[in-house]
């Protein structure tokens, strides 16, 4: 794993790149976390839904509200971007919905958008 710096409007978010997963459960994210905070100096985070394990996504496993309770503890904001399309589950599209509408967490279409969500919370 590695991190692309990027400038999102005088404060650094960090592109994570990586050819495996990089979120499988609630420790992946936290090192996720603690590697963009001492590696790229930001607790801002992009990167594509590919690198989350897909359970992140089945709310009735818990991951995903473990890992973003961690990440609002502390002080991390993330953007995910990629397909959400194929997701049926209503409880989901809430779930992406609300979180759209908050300021810790974000599910969006493409990297460019992730980047301008961001940059509106710095």
């Amino acid at each position: 794993m590695k991190f692309e710096k990027v400038d999102c409007g005088g404060k650094t978010a960090a592109i994570v790149l990586s050819d495996s997963k990089v979120i499988t459960d609630v420790n992946s994210s936290l090192d996720l976390l603690m590697s963009a905070k001492y590696e790229a100096d930001t607790k801002y985070i992009i990167m594509d839904k590919k690198l989350i394990v897909e359970d992140f996504f089945i709310l009735s496993s818990g991951l995903a509200g473990e890992i973003i309770q961690k990440y609002v503890n502390y002080g991390g904001k993330i953007a995910i971007y990629g397909d959400y399309s194929h997701y049926t589950s209503k409880p989901l599209k809430d779930f992406i919905y609300e979180s759209n509408n908050g300021k810790d967490v974000f599910f969006v279409a493409t990297k460019e958008e992730a980047i301008q969500k961001i940059t509106e919370i710095i």
